[in-house]
């Protein structure tokens, strides 16, 4: 099987690869030149391949789990017992999606491809509560997959917007259909 080499190590390549596939799919598109963007497209749409063959592939269980009370103000409720100060704990049944063997797979899988992916959000964003990791894996079976089940491969588009300023490379801007 043939590939590009796009004038780059194989870790270095690798790197890039990643990089630009977890943003493609993170943000739904990317501008890039057109030899990477083809590189791109085949390791994102193999991912989405993935995703849409295993997307209904879990089973649904209902545990109980203890949680913690909190006030009007979202701080834990406390309570004296024996002269300690104890957190009071309610027990919920919640419903969880448990990974089938095949799932939980591909969803390794496109973990080991996706770099970790942490979203800023609210009007601090050096500060470490506003930033919060994102489950590639899971926006891929939830949120891209359902969207594609219909199609038959075909999921990204490249559109040429000409030849990039200082080497005249030619640029594409890469995005999910």
């Amino acid at each position: 099987m043939m590939y590009r080499k796009l004038g780059r190590t194989t870790s270095q390549r690798k790197a890039m690869l990643r990089s630009l596939a977890t943003d493609l799919l993170y943000h739904g598109k990317i501008i890039t030149t057109e030899t990477r963007a083809k590189e791109v497209r085949r390791v994102a749409e193999r991912l989405i391949t993935l995703a849409i063959k295993e997307r209904d592939n879990y089973t649904e269980e209902t545990v109980t789990a203890k949680v913690p009370r909190k006030d009007k103000d979202g701080k834990r409720v406390k309570q004296d017992e024996n002269g300690k100060r104890v957190t009071v704990f309610n027990t919920v049944d919640k419903t969880i999606r448990k990974d089938n063997p095949s799932r939980l797979n591909a969803r390794r899988k496109i973990l080991s491809v996706l770099y970790p992916v942490t979203e800023i959000s609210g009007s601090r964003p050096k500060m470490r509560s506003a930033r919060k990791p994102v489950d590639m894996a899971a926006k891929m079976f939830d949120d891209i997959a359902p969207r594609y089940a219909s199609r038959q491969g075909g999921y990204t588009r490249m559109v040429k917007i000409g030849p990039r300023r200082g080497d005249a490379a030619e640029q594409v801007i890469i995005e999910l259909v």
